[in-house]
């Protein structure tokens, strides 16, 4: 694990990132709050690409959690039978749309705690709808923000609790709502897991980290 990078360091790595790609989104398609809720739950150890090609259908005729309920369980399986733990998945998408119904007027609330109320639906969940949606700053943590944030000395953490308190407290402020973002695409994409790009990396003179590949 790497040490502390300073906070000015922090700010030219977020600068750097803001830079190369000022307004960085998300990868998983979804045309409302409630179907980008739904492609998140559904790409818990899937490919954002994967859940893609399984919701453009789906979300064509069941963008809404009624239009979901009227599908139905197995009507919904057969969407999403590409996608890894699809019967889990479906039962939890089910559940969730009849809550959002019955004590949400159908929409999907904005508070943290009420959505991880929702089946299926945990703290990285919650967090990409928030920031996703609602513009909210919250620091959804996977497996790149964590190995990046790690690496990098951004926001050492052993949990991923203490990333993502990290993220919040070290990033400044001006550059939090897209922070896990740029993190994201930067751990996919260049600080890979097994062989980094770090020849291509844009912070690669900030970074302590000691493996770095030539």
């Amino acid at each position: 694990m790497a040490g502390h990078l300073d906070h000015h360091a922090i700010a030219e790595i977020f600068r750097r990132f803001h830079a190369a790609e000022p307004e960085p989104k998300g990868e998983l398609e979804h045309v409302n709050a409630f179907t980008l809720l739904v492609a998140v739950a559904l790409s818990a150890q899937a490919t954002d690409a994967g859940v893609n090609k399984a919701t453009r259908a789906l979300f064509q005729v069941a963008d809404t959690p009624q239009k979901m309920l009227d599908l139905g369980e197995d009507g919904l399986i057969g969407h999403i039978r590409t996608i890894g733990l699809y019967r889990q998945k479906a039962r939890n998408v089910i559940r969730l749309s009849r809550i959002l119904v019955d004590d949400h007027a159908g929409r999907v609330p904005s508070s943290r705690a009420a959505l991880m109320a929702l089946p299926g639906v945990g703290r990285k969940t919650a967090n990409v709808v928030l920031n996703m949606w609602f513009h909210h700053p919250a620091q959804a943590v996977d497996t790149h923000v964590f190995r990046v944030a790690n690496r990098t000395g951004i926001a050492p953490g052993r949990s991923v609790e203490a990333v993502e308190r990290g993220v919040e407290d070290n990033v400044p402020v001006e550059y939090q709502r897209h922070a896990h973002h740029w993190l994201i695409l930067h751990g996919r994409y260049i600080c890979t897991a097994r062989k980094p790009r770090c020849r291509d990396c844009l912070i690669r003179d900030l970074c302590p980290y000691e493996e770095k590949t030539p």
